[in-house]
């Protein structure tokens, strides 16, 4: 996920010069001033992916990577995560292409309407929500080298492909999220918006769901991450709640260690209502007409 302001690089990562360069510049400035005066053309933040960049180190990476953590989320993850990698037809042999006929963007357009847009690097917030009120998910396209497999401080391609992208072939997943980036992208209030922060570091990047009696992975951050992910499941350090929307936005998290607070929706539907709900409130009380997903 690219939503943290800054745009600062980390030696860890291969490829920069797929990102570098003019169009990649162009980009990341684009996107830091969206929203000011003649900044208001959220399709100027994306680049080409440039597949061709992708060493065979790139490759092995995200193969490795795959084979790791899609043993383990075969009986761990959700069964609408699990569904939706194989509706995009996400597979080992490769990074995923965002272009073309083979694109994860094929399928995904035939099944929701989402589309997984390259860019530069980090998005400031505002940014961020923008695309998402498009059904359009910022991807970072460099992946994590050999020796930083396990964690890289900033976000890259198997986080946001095979992390995130998923769940956005699930109707009711793909709606909750368009609302979630038109309401943030409405409100102004930082009361708001650190709530709304809240709500997706617990649900989109960490959240658990109860399917078949068992509470399962569907966050991008467990997703994506071997270790988090079985703490999230079976450490006793771990406070498993029952999922409240206005409780999850009243709670703080710190990023720099596994999570001990975590929780659990009862169904993604529960989450798109609630999300709805939220969002009229966060609409009326901005004096504005709703505009549905």
């Amino acid at each position: 996920m690219a939503m943290t302001e800054g745009d600062k690089k980390y030696s860890g990562s291969l490829n920069h010069a797929m990102i570098d360069g003019p169009e990649g510049h162009a980009a990341q400035e684009y996107a830091n001033h969206f929203g000011e005066p003649g900044f208001d053309d959220i399709t100027k933040v994306y680049i080409a992916q440039k597949y061709s960049g992708y060493t065979a180190e790139n490759q092995e990476s995200w193969q490795t990577l795959y084979d790791r953590q899609m043993e383990y989320l075969a009986t761990h993850a959700s069964n609408v995560y699990l569904s939706g990698a194989r509706s995009i037809n996400l597979v080992r042999e490769h990074i995923p292409y965002l272009e073309g006929p083979k694109s994860v963007n094929n399928y995904l357009a035939k099944l929701t309407g989402w589309q997984s847009r390259a860019v530069p690097g980090y998005l400031p917030a505002k940014t961020f929500f923008a695309c998402l009120a498009r059904r359009e998910f910022p991807t970072t396209v460099v992946i994590r080298p050999k020796e930083s497999l396990d964690y890289l401080p900033e976000p890259d391609i198997f986080h946001d492909i095979f992390g995130h992208v998923p769940l956005h072939a699930d109707p009711v997943f793909a709606d909750f999220l368009q609302t979630y980036g038109k309401a943030a992208l409405l409100t102004n209030d930082p009361y708001h918006t650190e709530r709304l922060a809240r709500l997706f570091w617990f649900t989109v990047e960490f959240g658990l769901i109860r399917e078949g009696g068992e509470i399962k992975l569907y966050g991008s951050g467990l997703i994506s991450s071997p270790g988090e992910s079985k703490h999230a499941l079976f450490s006793d350090k771990v406070e498993r709640r029952p999922f409240d929307l206005d409780t999850v936005c009243n709670t703080s998290f710190e990023i720099d260690h596994y999570q001990p607070i975590l929780y659990v929706l009862e169904s993604f539907g529960q989450l798109r209502d609630a999300m709805n709900s939220y969002a009229t409130r966060l609409i009326d009380a901005a004096g504005k007409v709703p505009a549905h997903a």
